[in-house]
């Protein structure tokens, strides 16, 4: 289970950022996978979960987006979602080597509390 690893490096991110921004705590973290990443969202939020405990992050929500794998043609030059894993363009019929998108794993935004009030 490699999820486990991911959320303790997840983990290592948040802290450090929570520390720069003079965070007290994560209420949210949005992340973006890849459907090639070979993460399974249910077992990252649930060793998350584990990691974080007693942290500046324990029980933030964690919100994951999956993004589709994507790739160009070298011959026609189109980009195209490729569909059921078959890597061969839709216009020319050409095997696709060149993967645009479809293996990230992102921190696109934390969000959390200072412990400062506004009023």
């Amino acid at each position: 289970m490699h999820e486990l690893s991911i959320a303790q490096s997840l983990l290592d991110i948040i802290v450090d950022e929570s520390n720069k921004h003079g965070l007290e705590r994560i209420n949210k973290v949005r992340l973006r996978i890849g459907e090639l990443a070979a993460v399974v969202p249910e077992s990252l939020t649930f060793c998350f979960d584990l990691v974080s405990r007693d942290t500046v992050a324990s029980g933030a929500v964690i919100e994951i987006e999956k993004i589709a794998v994507t790739a160009r043609c070298d011959k026609c030059d189109l980009s195209f979602e490729v569909k059921d894993r078959v890597f061969e363009c839709p216009k020319c019929g050409e095997p696709v080597l060149e993967m645009l998108g479809g293996r990230e794993l992102d921190v696109v935004s934390i969000e959390g509390e200072t412990g400062e009030n506004d009023g």
